[in-house]
């Protein structure tokens, strides 16, 4: 048996029968059939992740200096009217994201199951190439984590060494992954409750300095007139080509914020119940990400003018914060102490993320047989320690910080992150439709599967044809004008990209996948083994439900 047939095979309870799945012996399943499988052999993950677990993950890992931080330049460079149309417009492709996950993940709910799909359902080597540099991003966005928390730090001390707190930080994070995936989701769904409850402080304090709470009195809509609603940028003129430059950094701008929210899809694999589960957690996280950005983008723009100076400040901590512009405006002295308190729990809780999401990655490279398979290993109790491991050291690489030479290279390998997001979402939308195209060759109506999403395959084909542009345009400012480090720069992600691909295709000789040859039963959830979720959130739950 080769391996294609191998990974086709279907186990049936029992010491030794077994049934390969070949096209001509099993003929096409409904969504209604149960996937038979024996006794594990190893060790796997557990599924004790609710839904609040999984919203509250990919919360952590989206919400971060992204919108508390960077977002102050995203007013600066396009103006109040501009970042808000920027940040809802990449919001609209990030839904085309999610909704695409949430079909898949419904159906096949497994550990890293979007660089899974793209492996079974259009080509290997686009799945090697994409899980890689993935693993990669958030395993290289740990070590920014940790190098924010120390620079936040300095902001009460400049005398302290940044190193001190990458290893403080380091320890303990670490540690937090290596608990049981319920602990974990606990401690994460806290910490990231944080960062909810900070933003909904925000906004209300922002609706009464709007109303005349603050020194400057009744502002309203007054720096959307002086000094406009839209900013130009990069260009000399002040004419509308001016203003739509602005307009495309900052969608390439939001793009980075909003990456993190497909994490959601990580930990399909570890969900109690997948078929209730995940597309309640993937709409949830969707809106509130969403709202939260979308809201906090707009107060800012009503508060602060986008020619305000410390907009454009490069301080990592707490002085270059627009909520703190916002309130140094409004003659507030008392909160940028406590904006960097937020601050620091904003970064741990992403880092904390990080290392959980690189180590489901890697899991799922190893299950498709892109990674050796000892990383696939968990503990009796489903930690897979050897994947934590291993993500967790590339966090150490924060001590390049301490050197010059050292700071160069990591800039260079931070330059992966912010691109490696949208390769992503564009690999998931073509997941979909290459999903969507096997289940029509196999005869499986949509209207049969746990969870049909609406506007599809339209909405699918919209995000991936956004996804490609702002990818090979996020770079756009290297030509104006023209800088060949700066181009090196920003499209070392897509270099990299392309090397794996090529590079796995040349080896392996991999064919783009048949539909009817598309593995669409291993990892599918045996019905009837839900695990009911508790209420023991009572109020709190019941509340996050009703909003969300």
């Amino acid at each position: 048996m080769d391996d294609h047939e191998r990974s086709h095979q279907i186990r049936i309870p029992g010491p030794t029968k077994t049934v390969e799945n070949t096209l001509e012996r099993s003929p096409p399943r409904s969504v209604s059939d149960i996937e038979k499988q024996g006794p594990p052999a190893t060790h796997e993950l557990k599924r004790n992740l609710k839904s609040r677990h999984l919203q509250f993950i990919a919360v952590g890992g989206t919400i971060g200096t992204g919108i508390f931080i960077a977002s102050g330049s995203s007013i600066s460079r396009a103006g109040p009217a501009g970042a808000l149309i920027a940040y809802a417009f990449v919001g609209s492709l990030v839904y085309s994201v999610m909704i695409s996950l949430s079909e898949m993940a419904t159906y096949i709910p497994i550990a890293s199951a979007f660089t899974r799909y793209a492996a079974r359902f259009v080509d290997p080597s686009l799945g090697f190439s994409m899980g890689w540099i993935y693993w990669f991003s958030w395993s290289i966005t740990y070590a920014l984590e940790l190098t924010a928390s120390g620079l936040i730090i300095q902001y009460w001390n400049t005398n302290l060494n940044i190193g001190i707190f990458v290893a403080i930080f380091w320890a303990p994070i670490t540690l937090a992954n290596f608990l049981l995936v319920d602990l974990y989701g606990e401690f994460e769904f806290w910490f990231a409750s944080i960062k909810i409850i900070a933003l909904l402080g925000f906004m209300i304090f922002a609706v009464c300095v709007d109303a005349g709470a603050g020194r400057q009195g009744y502002i309203g809509f007054h720096y959307w007139k002086s000094p406009g609603a839209f900013a130009p940028y990069l260009l000399e003129s002040t004419g509308a080509k001016a203003k739509f430059v602005g307009f495309w950094a900052v969608l390439i701008q939001a793009g980075f914020a909003y990456q993190g929210t497909e994490l959601v899809g990580v930990g399909a694999g570890e969900s109690t119940n997948p078929r209730k589960t995940m597309p309640a957690a993937i709409r949830k996280t969707f809106w509130t990400i969403f709202s939260f950005f979308v809201l906090t983008i707009f107060f800012i723009g009503l508060l602060v003018p986008y020619d305000n100076e410390d907009l454009i400040s490069s301080s990592s901590n707490a002085s270059s914060s627009p909520l703190v512009i916002a309130a140094k405006l409004a003659g507030v002295s008392v909160l940028p102490g406590l904006i960097n308190a937020v601050l620091l729990t904003v970064v741990l809780s992403a880092a904390n993320c990080n290392v959980y999401s690189g180590s489901r990655i890697l899991i799922g490279l190893s299950e498709e047989g892109f990674a050796p398979a000892f990383f696939k290993k968990t503990s009796k109790r489903g930690v897979p320690y050897y994947a934590v491991a291993f993500t967790a050291a590339f966090g150490l690489l924060a001590f390049m910080n301490l050197s010059n030479s050292g700071g160069e290279v990591f800039n260079w390998l931070l330059n992966i992150v912010g691109v490696a997001g949208f390769i992503a979402w564009s690999c998931i939308n073509i997941c979909h439709l290459c999903f969507m195209r096997a289940l029509k060759a196999r005869g499986v109506s949509r209207d049969t599967l746990p969870y049909k999403a609406m506007g599809q395959p339209y909405f699918a084909w919209y995000g991936f044809v956004f996804c490609v542009i702002i990818t090979f345009t996020q770079g756009f400012t290297a030509f104006i004008p023209w800088n060949t480090t700066n181009f090196f720069i920003a499209y070392v992600s897509l270099i990299l990209f392309a090397v794996l691909y090529l590079g796995h295709k040349l080896v392996t000789r991999s064919g783009f996948v048949d539909p009817l040859a598309a593995d669409l039963d291993s990892g599918r959830f045996i019905e009837g083994t839900e695990v009911e979720e508790d209420d023991q959130w009572g109020p709190w739950r019941r509340t996050w439900d009703y909003v969300f």
